[in-house]
């Protein structure tokens, strides 16, 4: 299996980071990351399937190694009108997406977008209901209602830390000595860029702009027959269980998986989730 391609394209005023693997001629699997992280949470995932598809894995504005102009309005809207116009830049019309963490909402608003466009959904710890918002939420709505400073600073000393990057990947899994310490030591060094750390505090801002939306998202997965494997780490206190078993009631082709993991249930378990989505993918035709 070879690495990665890691790329970059000009898509409007940006320059979209992106690591991809495949032949592009073949069925489309585009890979959205969450916070804090960015594309490289796919790293050891892309090569696993690629054999299959064309993979690819953008890195999001105030993450990983995307840049955008002075002025970029850091929104889950655009977010996800980047990701439609970098598809459209590289040609592609067709694809199944995986959403964890914040992918969820940019891509979810991407169907909303453009449903005739996606294939299918897998979701790790991507949610779209308000029953997958655990406590770890309440200073968020706080910070959400008041729009105060000293809510926001409450944000970036608990939440935009060291510890709290770490415990994202360790908290929860039943061995945390396995977790390669690279992977947070990146995430958060990309954080602390000059700046970042305020783009960070917007975003969480504007992420009450998506549950107004959760209802919508819903009735798109209803109404739209796309087929949703949910693979999800159980010991997640973000985006907790609960948020996998509400796609029950909306997907009617609908497989769910809760592992023994945390939030970051990817890491160390690359096989597991490749075999996963190529089995649940090649079962319903993508």
């Amino acid at each position: 299996m070879a690495p990665p391609k890691v790329s970059t394209v000009r898509v409007n005023d940006a320059e979209v980071f992106y690591r991809s693997a495949g032949n592009p001629s073949s069925p489309v699997l585009l890979l959205l990351h969450g916070f804090p992280s960015s594309s490289h949470q796919f790293r050891n995932l892309i090569p696993l399937l690629a054999d299959r598809y064309f993979v690819l894995a953008p890195d999001l504005p105030g993450f990983g190694f995307t840049t955008v102009p002075n002025g970029y309005h850091y929104t889950f809207s655009n977010f996800a009108r980047l990701v439609g116009s970098f598809l459209d830049t590289l040609s592609i019309t067709k694809f199944a997406v995986f959403i964890f963490d914040y992918g969820a909402p940019t891509g979810l608003r991407l169907a909303l977008d453009r449903p005739e466009d996606v294939t299918a959904f897998i979701t790790q710890n991507g949610n779209a209901y308000v029953e997958g918002l655990g406590e770890f939420w309440a200073p968020f709505k706080a910070y959400w209602s008041s729009d105060s400073e000293k809510d926001r600073n409450i944000i970036r000393d608990s939440i935009l830390t060291f510890e709290a990057t770490r415990w994202q990947y360790e908290n929860g899994s039943p061995n945390p000595q396995a977790v390669a310490p690279e992977t947070y030591h990146l995430d958060y060094a990309l954080m602390c860029r000059p700046g970042n750390k305020d783009i960070q505090l917007d975003i969480f801002k504007d992420y009450a702009t998506n549950l107004p939306l959760y209802p919508k998202f819903q009735e798109y997965l209803r109404s739209s027959g796309v087929p949703v494997l949910a693979v999800w780490g159980k010991n997640d206190e973000i985006f907790i269980p609960a948020g996998a078993e509400a796609y029950r009631r909306d997907v009617k082709n609908v497989e769910i998986h809760l592992l023994d993991a945390p939030h970051f249930a990817i890491e160390n378990r690359e096989k597991l989730f490749s075999d996963l989505i190529l089995t649940f993918l090649e079962k319903n035709g993508v």
